[in-house]
């Protein structure tokens, strides 16, 4: 009499161990989605946002001797693209269309006055300053109010961000936003604003400690 042989258990091939996980993987999302429309279980697959932040530590400290007499508003829409030799652009490749908001301030610096800039009469009834020309500051981006409207990106573009984080581009469009801002508030009249604005505020300011004559000039 013969024993009949053992049958041994099929092994799973690697792709159906891959298409296995896959479902339960799909089943495990779609019963999150399921079990978060139910009252009481909304938030059973939500996520949650923990600020782990150190603490803030001051570096300097400095002293400001200027007046900020102006500030402008500032909108730019940069449209940034970049290829790749002797591939299309659905390969390789990127364009990024940004709308950059931000602000930049005209000062007056009043820290460097000597005693040659600032004469007043005997009677303290006159007096002429004489100050630097207004300046620029450096721009300042708004998130709150700066967002990119589109990105396209080639298929190894793409495939390259699955596998690491590219703040490159994001910083890209927002340098060049900042030196468009930056060039439009030089042709703006900022500095001349500000300019009106500190002979104004010195002439009042003046006037309201009993100088009759105020006259403000600006030279480098």
């Amino acid at each position: 009499m013969t024993t009949p042989a053992k049958r041994l258990p099929a092994r799973v091939p690697g792709w159906g161990k891959a298409l296995i996980a896959t479902v339960l993987l799909l089943a495990v999302l779609f019963a999150g989605i399921r079990l978060s429309v139910l009252p009481g279980l909304k938030d059973l697959f939500g996520t949650e946002t923990h600020d782990r932040s150190g603490p803030a530590l001051l570096e300097s400290i400095q002293d400001i001797s200027r007046y900020d007499a102006a500030s402008g508003n500032f909108q730019v829409v940069v449209d940034l693209e970049k290829d790749a030799k002797f591939l299309p652009d659905a390969i390789r490749g990127s364009r990024t269309l940004y709308v950059g908001a931000g602000t930049v301030d005209a000062y007056v610096d009043l820290g460097g006055l000597g005693e040659d800039d600032v004469r007043v009469d005997d009677d303290r009834t006159s007096a002429v300053l004489r100050l630097p020309h207004a300046r620029l500051d450096t721009p300042a981006l708004d998130p709150e109010r700066s967002y990119a409207v589109s990105k396209q990106r080639g298929l190894l573009d793409r495939i390259g961000d699955l596998f690491s984080d590219n703040p490159g581009s994001e910083q890209a469009v927002q340098k060049l936003a900042v030196r468009h801002i930056g060039d439009a508030a030089k042709e703006s009249g900022l500095t001349a604003r500000a300019e009106t604005n500190t002979t104004e505020m010195l002439e009042g300011l003046l006037r309201s400690l009993g100088f009759e004559e105020v006259r403000v000039t600006y030279g480098d």
